[in-house]
């Protein structure tokens, strides 16, 4: 078939496999020749690969760029780029594009830079050229000071291209890690993900993964069986929910992929372009001095009932909407981007109705992780506060909580962005200092009338403190009532880290909203400078 044929391509065949044709006469009929072959290059491989694609729930690169973009603002680069290689036949198959498209477009009339995989084009595996395609657009992005996203449908490195395959998703990991914390990184999975492909993502700053199309893993079902006997599925070895509520790796989840790129489009309107911006301002009609009255039912005086800390954060933000991070993996700590007077924030807060909101391994890492974000992106913090302490137990002390938890603390002490830490009822112990407390430099610190802030609680201190007059009385429970009220009303009244300059004010939980605000407007010009280094070491 000769390039210049308009007809529609059968299965197998491609433009790149047939000679070239002879030179055209004049400029209008190179045009002409231009426009063919970009007719082919959009339409891809074969009409049969495109139903292929369809057949499995999935959409072409293309049309997932129509769905990320807005309408007519995509240009692409490169896309008539063909790989070099030979051997293993693949010098008969050079289609155009090499299995990923390229380019730049906007979102809600921003730049965002992106690649696509295209999986009807060597099962969207990794070439040499595929692979410069990619670190091309990822420095284009980079200097341009915009995000990049990722729409990754690929079967790995292309094995007939071997070592040279490789390389190129070193300079893929590089230029992650050189744009961490600089411009925003999405990755979108889309199809399949396996071995050191796997890598690109877990650097990048978000994972949206899709239910039933795509998994990752680092060795696929096959060799698990070979190594290990274990029998199991790609889903359940790594598909979209296992990375959501077990691993942790997938920020977030979809049914599909229109839901998907919808939700990444509202993502990134929350988010800067890039480290030397701030997020994007909106207007809103949500009064800044609206009461929050509600809260004052909502929330249990009793630190022994449990409610949801979700539903608190909607009486606060404007019109109750915010867009929550790992929803399912650590569910007792929601991490949160929201809006305060149509200004981004991020909301770090204990979900008293999962594990009594304590601390572990696993919230400690989602927290630090999302503070970093913020911090890296000039997000200011909010911090709500109601933790009993870190959980207890062989398993997270064997887990290493001590170096998990120091983690979130590392990451709150570098944070150099506006943070206000809110307590609302419980502030136990180790934990209440790892939760952006005064001590370790939060600009502001303000309390309900609710809060609790102790080493421990009342009935753990008093045991402890008292334990031996208990025993000796002639009636210990009695004996014990009497210090827990004496411990309780001593060290743990509402004002008492408020005399001792630990809480800047006792606020009422009516007036949080317009309290937050007004103080994010003064610390909005924050400058603290770091002590200067090449970096810190912090606990892995």
């Amino acid at each position: 078939m000769s390039i210049t044929d308009d007809r529609p391509r059968t299965s197998g065949q491609t433009a790149a496999e047939t000679p070239a044709p002879a030179a055209p006469a004049d400029a209008r009929a190179r045009a002409a020749e231009l426009e063919l072959i970009r007719r082919d290059v959009e339409r891809g491989p074969s009409d049969r690969a495109t139903e292929a694609q369809h057949a499995k729930g999935k959409l072409t690169a293309r049309e997932r760029l129509a769905l990320l973009f807005d309408e007519g603002t995509f240009t692409e680069v490169e896309p008539l780029r063909r790989h070099r290689a030979t051997g293993f036949g693949l010098e008969a198959k050079k289609p155009y594009t090499d299995g990923v498209v390229i380019g730049w477009g906007q979102v809600d009339g921003r730049p965002v830079f992106a690649y696509a995989h295209d999986f009807r084009i060597f099962g969207g595996a990794l070439g040499e050229a595929h692979a410069q395609k990619i670190h091309k657009i990822m420095d284009m992005a980079e200097a341009a000071g915009a995000p990049v996203v990722g729409l990754c449908d690929g079967a790995g490195a292309r094995i007939q291209e071997g070592v040279t395959a490789l390389a190129g998703y070193g300079g893929i990991f590089q230029r992650n890690v050189r744009n961490s914390g600089v411009i925003p990184q999405i990755s979108v999975m889309l199809g399949p993900c396996a071995g050191g492909a796997a890598y690109s993502p877990a650097l990048t700053d978000f994972v949206f993964m899709v239910r039933g199309t795509s998994q990752m893993f680092i060795t696929g079902p096959d060799v698990v069986q070979a190594v290990t006997g274990e029998q199991i599925s790609q889903d359940a070895l790594g598909g979209a929910d296992v990375h959501a509520e077990t691993t942790g790796v997938a920020t977030f989840a979809y049914d599909d992929e229109e839901t998907c790129f919808a939700e990444v489009r509202f993502l990134l309107s929350l988010l800067p372009s890039n480290n030397r911006e701030l997020a994007p301002a909106v207007a809103t009609d949500d009064p800044a001095d609206r009461r929050n009255d509600v809260l004052l039912d909502l929330v249990p005086a009793d630190g022994n009932r449990s409610y949801d800390i979700k539903k608190v954060i909607e009486e606060i933000v404007d019109n109750g909407d915010f867009f929550e991070i790992h929803e399912r993996w650590a569910p007792n700590l929601v991490c949160a981007l929201a809006r305060l007077d149509g200004k981004v924030v991020g909301i770090v807060a204990n979900q008293p109705s999962s594990l009594a909101g304590v601390l572990d391994i696993e919230s400690s890492e989602k927290g630090a992780r999302f503070v970093q974000m913020c911090d890296a992106f000039n997000i200011p913090l909010v911090t709500l506060v109601d933790v009993p302490g870190f959980l207890p137990g062989v398993s997270q002390e064997h887990g290493g909580v001590i170096r998990h938890g120091a983690k979130l603390l590392y990451a709150y002490c570098n944070a150099t962005v506006p943070r206000i830490q809110l307590i609302l009822r419980k502030a136990y112990g180790g934990a209440y200092i790892v939760m952006d407390s005064r001590s370790i430099g939060t600009d502001l610190s303000l309390a309900w009338p609710t809060n609790e802030i102790a080493v421990m609680g009342a009935e753990g201190a008093a045991n402890v403190v008292f334990r031996r007059e208990i025993a000796a009385s002639d009636d210990p429970e009695a004996t014990r009532a009497a210090r827990i009220e004496e411990y309780r009303r001593e060290l743990m009244h509402p004002y008492y880290a408020a005399e001792r300059g630990l809480v800047d004010d006792v606020i009422d939980p009516a007036e949080t909203r317009s309290r937050l605000i007004g103080a994010l407007a003064v610390l909005r010009a924050k400058h603290a400078p770091l002590p200067s280094r090449k970096h810190g070491n912090q606990p892995q």
